[in-house]
């Protein structure tokens, strides 16, 4: 069993709460990944009477779709700065959804309190992604239903990550990349046999928010919390920050997937998965 240093571990998590507080994390859910947490509702067949929990759940984009089945449903974050949009987008939808401040490496539900337990591109950033995975088991009850959206390390999201690594702070012992959470092998071995009727299946986001890649790197360096702290970790080199620009837009440039001469599109490729939790549990 990993022994947890309590004091870093607050740390660690205050750092991460303001990270995803800053920037506009609301305007990149509503205009890059808007349908993505439908699809995973509808990959998790969710309906009205389950008791309903997305971990990470950032700005409902799960948490409002599975609502809008009749399910009861709670969404947990860490970060309830990002609830106000989550609440703003429940009441246009017409649904009711619980809003929780929480830590996804420590719910604060019981076990087996839920019928599936989800998440959209939210539980991946967890640093720690057995305890993460630990905890989603638990508070699913037996027979319910595992459902995960996450960035392959392939994929365009993926990629960017690698592009900024050189230029981030070294991550805190025992932290893993964000998409690890997109690959197979990764999630089968965080789950095991702890689940059965684990089924994957690769799928893509279209990201066509901006014209051309200039304005798509402004578009992170504004809006995005990891972005927006790399940037501000290299705020005082001007050499290095001029690096990263030019790393940054060359990924662009060569992962553009629109046409010649025609609006710029980014294909994102993320992994989903669901899984159901052994009887046995």
């Amino acid at each position: 069993m990993t022994v947890i240093d309590e004091v870093a571990d607050r740390d660690l998590k205050a750092r991460h709460r303001r990270l995803w507080a800053s920037g506009d994390y609301p305007s990149i859910a509503a205009g890059l990944i808007p349908t993505l947490g439908a699809r995973l509702v509808t990959a998790c067949g969710v309906r009205a009477g389950q008791r309903v929990l997305d971990v990470g759940a950032g700005t409902g984009n799960a948490a409002v779709p599975a609502a809008a089945t009749g399910a009861d449903v709670v969404a947990a974050d860490l970060t309830p700065e990002l609830f106000d949009a989550g609440r703003a987008a429940a009441a246009e939808a017409g649904v009711d959804v619980d809003w929780v401040e929480a830590d996804a490496e420590r719910l604060p539900f019981a076990d087996g309190e839920f019928d599936v337990v989800l998440s959209c591109v939210g539980v991946m950033f967890a640093p720690h992604h057995q305890r993460a995975a630990d905890e989603m088991l638990r508070v699913c009850r037996p027979g319910g239903t595992i459902g995960n959206i996450a960035w392959t390390p392939e994929g365009f999201v993926g990629q960017l990550f690698r592009t900024m690594k050189p230029y981030a702070p070294s991550p805190p012992p025992g932290a893993s990349p964000p998409p690890l959470w997109g690959s197979e092998e990764h999630v089968r071995s965080l789950f095991g046999d702890r689940v059965t009727d684990l089924a994957v299946r690769r799928e893509h986001a279209d990201f066509d928010v901006s014209p051309d890649p200039e304005t798509f790197l402004e578009y992170w360096k504004q809006r995005y919390g990891p972005t927006i702290a790399v940037y501000a970790a290299n705020a005082a080199d001007p050499e290095r920050v001029a690096a990263l620009d030019r790393d940054f837009l060359q990924l662009l440039i060569a992962t553009n997937c629109g046409a010649a001469g025609g609006p710029a599109r980014w294909e994102s490729e993320y992994l989903l998965f669901t899984a159901r939790k052994d009887q046995d549990q």
